[in-house]
C-alpha cells in the first residue's frame, strides 16, 4: 500500500513540477490534470503495482478508450456547436477535458480496482476536479462536463469489452513495442 501511494503522489509531483517549470499559455492547469489519471495508470504499473492486465492489454485497453473517447467528442464538438458560456467558441458540448480525465479515471479504476478502491477514487477525484474546474472558469455548463464525464466512462467501458472479445488476454495474440518516438501494436487473431 505504501508503493501505491508513494507511485501517486509521485506522478502528481512530477505533472505540477512540469507546469510549474515553464510559462503556461494554454486554457487553465486543467489542461494538465486531465491527463493525471491516465498517468497514474501508466506509472503504477511502471512502479510494479500490479493491475488488471498485463501491459500489452493495459496499452491496447487505455489506447482504445481514448481514441474511442475523442473521436467521439471531437466529433459531437463539430456537429452540435454548442456556444461556450464565455463566447469564446462554438466547441462546447461536449467538455473534451472532462471525457479524457474521466477516461483516464475509468482505466485507473478497472486496472487497480482489486489493490485497493481508493486508486479508483483518487482517479474520479482529479476528474472531479477537472470538470468542476472548467464551468468555474466559465468554459462549460454542468451539462457539457456530465456529458464528457459519461462519453469517458462508456468510451472505457467499450474498449475493455471489444478488448476481451477481440484479443483475449493471451500473450500470444498481441505485441507492443514502444520507443521514445513510437507505439507499435500488431494483432493477431486466431480465426
Amino acid at each position: 500500500m505504501k508503493r501505491v501511494l508513494l507511485s501517486i503522489i509521485v506522478c502528481i509531483v512530477v505533472s505540477s513540477s512540469a507546469f510549474a517549470q515553464k510559462e503556461y499559455k494554454g486554457d487553465g492547469p486543467d489542461d494538465y490534470l486531465r491527463l493525471v489519471p491516465l498517468g497514474a495508470t501508466v506509472a503504477l504499473k511502471a512502479f510494479g503495482v500490479q493491475s488488471r492486465d498485463d501491459w500489452q492489454h493495459l496499452l491496447l485497453n487505455a489506447g482504445v478508450s481514448t481514441l474511442i473517447t475523442a473521436a467521439t467528442t471531437y466529433t459531437l464538438k463539430n456537429t452540435i456547436h454548442d456556444t461556450r458560456p464565455d463566447g469564446t467558441d462554438r466547441h462546447a458540448f461536449p467538455s473534451g477535458h472532462a471525457a479524457i480525465a474521466f477516461s483516464g479515471a475509468h482505466v485507473l479504476y478497472k486496472e487497480y480496482k482489486d489493490v485497493s478502491p481508493w486508486i479508483g477514487i483518487g482517479g474520479y477525484a482529479v476528474a472531479t476536479a477537472v470538470s468542476c474546474d472548467r464551468v468555474r472558469r466559465n468554459r462549460h455548463h454542468w451539462d457539457d462536463v456530465a456529458a464528457g464525464a459519461a462519453i469517458g466512462i462508456l468510451s472505457t467501458e467499450l474498449s475493455y469489452w471489444l478488448g476481451s472479445k477481440l484479443w483475449p488476454n493471451n500473450k500470444e495474440n498481441l505485441q507492443v513495442s514502444v520507443t521514445p518516438s513510437s507505439l507499435h501494436l500488431t494483432f493477431h487473431h486466431p480465426l
